[in-house]
Order: structure tokens, then C-alpha cells, then sequence
């Protein structure tokens, strides 16, 4: 039931999905990615803008403004602490209505304008600054100006595309553009010259028609690459701005039409001058409308209420998303900024976004999205960097080059195990832990870096696995570190077989010709047990734990007594020198202690040999001959094996102890177990 309510959910999700429209315009109704632009907008609305004159703000002030027609003129007061007479530089980006115009005046100007700035501290030219907050691609600037307001005769827009730092010509406007600013009006415009600015003539017009009261700067208008605007960096770089500015040089003065004479004369008090900043020469000076009578001259002369008037400050341009985004809004910051697609980041989308490197970055047009890769690090890394070099390589097909890769992989890609670890065929590239440790064994193997492939480890000689734990086949482990696994001699002869059909010498000829009575064949007969019993079953056992110890060596160490005790052998010893030896204090059989006819060093009628006996040693050796003599030989035998079992099986109890002992340690230090299957030692180091 769970399965089939999720299943409804996700159908119903999807046509939800298919069902709400795509606002995205970034994105086509499959989901594929397409060139964007945000909306075009006045960059310049209820934009801040400084302006550095402005009427009325050191006082009351009087300008002058011409009438319908120019021959007239009126003059009013402007006070910007009065908000009825007031024209501040807010009013430049507002919103603009016919049926209600407000305005920005500057301050009246003198006579003395300059070109440049400064103009000697006549205070002439006039700047309105205008920050957009954001870099845009701009279409056209215009001002519109006051009615009845003086026209400017020479203007400059700059503009800046670091936000203030850098100022930019964009376009020139004078009546005599050569003169002024070396310029020619209404230059022609190539591919090779179309980043530059041009300067017109802003006082042009038909007879009989006004001078225009609307200033218009087109950005592309003429110049070749408007058409694909997309193809050309250089003109978008033209095109892009963040803050404009207006710089007035002078006003224009219709004089002419008024019939006055000498009017620069008047006006100025000598001429009306205009030292060159752009121009080839600095101290040239021209005469504006000469004719202008007195009494005008007087009424607009220095102090007289010209001034610029500007109503509207329109900037028409798109945000510039570099055709990564379709909108542009403020951010977290308050700071306008492009809502980027295409995996793209920036203000204005001019970067990809973190671990989208696998290409470089590039504008968005109509031919070509270029939208951002994801860099191939197979889930292993959260930051990469893109390698111009390796894309070029590939190319053009990847460039990404992966960092601080997890999981103990490495490569370009994260695609590899790095020294240590190989790969888990097991699990796919992107599992966490696709890597596993080598874990090459510290004897076994003869480095700690294995097969990043197959994970096989550097095993030393006789070594065998994946991590070096194991003897090969026809090799046993050893105690060195250097050498774990030796090679096995050829194998053994089974000398216990070999004594079973080949019983070992007989007895001396003394024991069988004085009898040896039942002493002798008891212990021939205890002796033969243990041959075949015990001498096999620990030959066997020390096979089982294949301890490097020869046949000879074994028998010679379990069984050289030959399955008899000391006083036996004694016994033994005592018939082959004449029998046993009497009762009467003697030490050796056939002898006796300081009787007549022997003496120290002498032998015995019986060819025995005088040997040094311990008294206590010969004590009890009376005590049981004594006890030999007068028991019955068939009891005899039997205690005698009883006896012989008995004290075989504790050295057997002692020794398997020991062994154990042994063995328990040797593990703590090789883990050492057999395997039957492979017939090889493994060596894993437990410490």
C-alpha cells in the first residue's frame, strides 16, 4: 500500500510539473538551455546623481531663462532651502511628466567657460554624475532640457565601467569639434575605430526650426557590429557601463538673432574665450555672436542667471547578465544582481559557479548557450579548477581538474586509488568506499603499496596471497623476518617404518648367555612398545606442526634409552659384567668391595668393569635386586610396564605441556595456521 500511494504522488507531482508554465526564459520547454536577457529598463530611474552646481545652494540666487520668444528674457529666485523654489538633482530621475516638469538648474555661470575642468576657478563647468549601482549594457543616453532653459554648445559624456575609478570619452558634442576637441563631426565609424567616441554638433538645425530640446546619444548607431553585437567583445565592452557623466563646457548664446553688436564683448568684457583641452592648441579664442547690444549683455552678462536646466536623465540599457540570466534584482546586499542560470555566479553572471569548471566560461548567443560543466569528480571532491592546457587536450570536451579528493582516491578526476588502497571491483567509481586499504602483512610482504587494480601486494620469496599472509606451496614458515618462508627439504623418509621391519641390534651376548632372566626380555619388550608407539605418534606430531627435526634426531632424542630406565640399563650393564651383583656390599656384579683377591681398579673374574655407584644410587639398587630375586618374573614384567607407562606417560604430559607453551607464544608473535586445502602457513601478525 506505501509503494502505491508514493507512486500516485509522484504522478500527480508531474503533472503538476508539466502543467505550471516555465518562467524560466533561460531555459526552452524541454528543459534545454538558451540565451537570456533581462528586461530593457531606464538604468537611470530614481537613480542617485551628483551634480557639482546647483542653483540655490549657498543662498538665494537669481536665473535667467529665455521667454517664448528670445529676445526676451525672465529671471526668477532659486533657493534650495525652499522647496517651492527649489531645483535639486533628484529631480533628474524622476518620474518624468509632461503636465508637471520639474527640474535641475546649476548655479548661474560666468563668461569665462572652460573646457577640461577647472576652467581657473571660474567654476564654468558643470558635472552631473550618475551611479547605476551595476554594470549595464546601454542603449542610448539622453537629457531632456528645461523650456526656455539656455542649450549647451559644448558637452562630454563619459563613462566608467569599474564604478567610478576610470572615465571613458562617449561621446563629444560641440559646434566646432575640430577646434575644441580634435575631433571631426560626425566621424565615420569602422570595425577598427568603433570603441571610440565621436563628437557632433549640437547646434545644428534647418532654418527656421528651434534647437532641439532633447539631447540623444545612441551607443550603437553606426557602428558596425550593432547588428551582432553577440560577436564583437569589443563593442560590448563599449556598451558597458556603471556610472555616467555629463560635464557642460559652455552654453550656447542665440545673440545673433537679437541684433545686438559686439555681444561678446559686452558679455564678457572682451571675448568669449574657450582655451582647447582636446584640441590641438590651448590659447585659441573664438568670437560668439558679435552684435548683441549693451543693455542685453548687460542683463546676461557675468551674474546675469545663465545657467544649465536639465528636466530628465534617461539611461536605456539591460542589465548585463552576459545572456545568462532573465532577470536582475537586489540582493541579500541590497545591490542589484543577476539572477544567474547556466550554472553561472557573479553579479553579473561573468563566472561560473563553484566545481563548474569543466570548461571555460563563455557569453551566452543565440549559436552557443556555453553554459557551465560540472567537473567529473566522481563524487569524491567539492572543489576543482579548470586547466586550459588539458582542455585543449581533450579537445575542447573537458578542462576540469579535480581537488582534495576523498575517500582515498587521486587523479585528474578522483578516478583512482591512491598509494595504499586499491580498487573494489565490487562497488561502483562514485561509492564512498570504492578504495580499500591494502593492508599488505608487515612479514610477509616486501612493501606497504599493492596493485591499485587488483590489490595484489609485493610478497617476498615463498610468500603467497593477496596480502601476503600465506607460505606458497613447498614452503614452511620460519622464525626470521626476513626470510618468513622457507623452502621444504625433499620429503622425509619415514624412519619409524623403517624401524618397525628393522629392529635395532640385539642385545649384548652377556645379557643372552647369563639370561638376563625376565629383567631383560621385559625391558626388550617395553622398549619395543615404545618404538612403535610412542616414538610414531610424536614423529607424527612433530610432522603436524612440521618442526624442522631429522628422523635421526628424533630417535636419538625420544628413545636413547630405548624405552629403559637407569637402573635397568644398570641391571643390563651388571649381566653383561657377570650377572647381578650380590648383597654383599660390593659395587660393581662380580666384584666385591675390598674382598680378597680384587683391589681397586682391578676386574672381576667375569670381565666386569669397577664403576663408581652413588651409595644411595646403591642402596636402592640392592633394595630392588633383592626384591628382583625373590619376586615372581611374570609380576615382575608387569610392574615393570605398568611402571614404564606410567613415567612414559608423564614425560609425555610434561613435554606436551612445554610443546603448548611453545606453540602459544609463537602465535602471539606469527599466528601460524596450517591450511589443509592450500597446504600453506598463513601469517597473520596479530600483536
Amino acid at each position: 500500500m506505501p509503494h502505491h500511494f508514493a507512486l500516485i504522488c509522484g504522478l500527480v507531482l508531474l503533472a503538476l510539473a508539466r502543467a505550471i508554465p516555465n518562467d524560466d526564459l533561460c531555459y526552452d520547454k524541454a528543459g534545454e538551455p538558451r540565451a537570456c536577457v533581462p528586461d530593457f529598463v531606464n538604468a537611470a530611474y530614481d537613480a542617485p546623481v551628483a551634480a557639482s552646481s546647483t542653483c540655490g545652494a549657498e543662498g538665494p540666487q537669481r536665473y535667467c531663462e529665455f521667454q517664448e520668444r528670445e529676445r526676451d528674457m525672465a529671471c526668477h529666485t532659486c533657493d534650495l532651502s525652499n522647496p517651492l523654489r527649489s531645483f535639486p538633482a533628484r529631480a533628474l530621475t524622476d518620474l518624468n511628466n509632461s503636465n508637471n516638469v520639474t527640474c535641475w538648474r546649476s548655479a548661474p555661470v560666468s563668461g569665462g567657460n572652460t573646457i577640461g575642468g577647472g576652467g581657473g576657478g571660474n567654476g564654468d563647468n558643470v558635472t552631473l554624475t550618475l551611479s547605476l549601482g551595476k554594470k549595464f549594457e546601454l542603449t542610448y543616453v539622453t537629457l531632456q532640457l528645461c523650456p526656455h532653459a539656455p542649450r549647451p554648445d559644448s558637452m562630454v559624456i563619459y563613462k566608467s565601467s569599474d564604478y567610478g575609478v576610470n572615465w571613458q570619452p562617449f561621446q563629444f558634442y560641440s559646434s566646432q569639434c575640430r577646434r575644441y576637441f580634435g575631433r571631426p563631426a560626425r566621424q565615420t565609424v569602422s570595425r577598427h575605430n568603433e570603441h571610440e567616441a565621436r563628437c557632433t554638433d549640437l547646434t545644428r538645425h534647418a532654418p527656421g526650426e528651434a534647437l532641439p530640446s532633447r539631447i540623444a546619444f545612441s551607443t550603437l548607431d553606426g557602428r558596425p557590429s550593432a547588428r551582432d553585437l553577440d560577436s564583437s567583445p569589443v563593442l560590448q565592452d563599449f556598451v558597458t557601463a556603471t556610472d555616467i557623466r555629463i560635464v557642460f563646457h559652455r552654453l550656447h548664446l542665440p545673440l545673433a538673432e537679437m541684433g545686438a553688436a559686439s555681444a561678446a564683448e559686452l558679455l564678457t568684457g572682451g571675448k568669449y574665450s574657450l582655451p582647447l583641452a582636446h584640441g590641438p592648441a590651448s590659447n585659441n579664442n573664438i568670437e560668439l555672436n558679435p552684435g548683441a547690444e549693451a543693455g542685453e549683455a548687460a542683463a546676461i552678462g557675468p551674474g546675469g542667471g545663465l545657467h544649465y536646466a536639465v528636466s530628465d536623465f534617461t539611461v536605456g540599457g539591460r542589465c548585463k547578465c552576459n545572456g545568462h540570466a532573465s532577470k536582475c534584482s537586489p540582493d541579500a546586499n541590497g545591490q542589484l544582481s543577476c539572477e544567474c542560470s547556466h550554472n553561472t555566479a557573479g553579479r553579473d553572471c561573468e563566472r561560473c559557479k563553484l566545481f563548474h569548471f569543466d570548461r571555460p566560461w563563455a557569453r551566452a548567443t543565440a549559436r552557443e548557450t556555453n553554459q557551465c560543466k560540472e567537473c567529473n569528480c566522481n563524487k569524491h571532491a567539492r572543489q576543482c579548477r579548470f586547466n586550459m592546457e588539458i582542455f585543449r587536450l581533450s579537445q575542447g570536451v573537458s578542462g576540469g581538474v579535480c581537488q582534495n579528493c576523498r575517500h582515498s582516491t587521486t587523479g585528474r578526476n578522483c578516478h583512482q586509488c591512491k598509494e595504499g588502497f586499491y580498487r573494489d571491483p565490487t562497488k561502483p567509481l562514485t561509492h564512498r568506499k570504492v578504495c580499500k586499504a591494502c593492508e599488505c602483512h608487515p612479514i610477509g610482504s616486501s612493501g606497504k603499496i599493492c596493485n591499485s587494480t587488483s590489490g595484489q601486494c609485493p610478497c617476498k620469496d615463498g610468500v603467497t596471497g593477496l596480502t601476503c599472509n600465506r607460505c606458497a606451496r613447498g614452503y614452511q614458515q620460519s622464525r626470521s623476518h626476513i626470510a618468513p618462508c622457507i623452502k621444504q627439504p625433499p620429503r622425509m623418509i619415514n624412519m619409524l617404518d623403517t624401524q618397525n621391519t628393522a629392529p635395532e641390534p640385539d642385545e649384548p651376548e652377556s645379557v643372552a648367555a647369563n639370561g638376563g632372566g625376565g629383567v631383560a626380555s621385559g625391558m626388550a619388550a617395553q622398549s619395543q612398545y615404545y618404538r612403535t608407539e610412542g616414538g610414531r605418534g610424536k614423529m607424527r606430531q612433530m610432522q603436524s606442526k612440521h618442526q624442522k627435526v631429522k628422523p635421526k634426531q628424533v630417535l636419538q632424542k625420544r628413545l636413547r634409552n630405548n624405552g629403559q630406565s637407569n637402573w635397568s640399563r644398570y641391571e643390563q650393564r651388571g649381566g653383561q659384567q657377570g650377572g647381578p651383583a650380590p648383597r654383599n656390599g660390593s659395587r660393581r656384579g662380580g666384584g666385591l668391595r675390598n674382598g680378597p683377591g680384587t683391589a681397586r681398579g682391578d676386574r672381576s673374574e667375569s670381565g666386569g668393569v669397577r664403576v663408581p655407584v652413588d651409595r644411595s644410587q646403591l642402596s636402592q639398587q640392592r633394595q630392588r635386586n633383592g626384591a628382583l630375586r625373590s619376586a615372581d618374573p611374570g609380576r615382575v614384567q608387569a610392574k615393570q610396564a605398568r611402571q614404564q607407562r606410567q613415567r612414559g606417560g608423564d614425560r609425555d604430559r610434561e613435554r606436551n605441556r612445554n610443546r603448548k607453551r611453545e606453540q602459544e607464544q609463537e602465535q602471539r608473535v606469527w599466528n601460524a595456521e596450517y591450511n589443509a586445502k592450500t597446504r600453506s602457513y598463513d601469517l597473520d601478525h596479530t600483536d
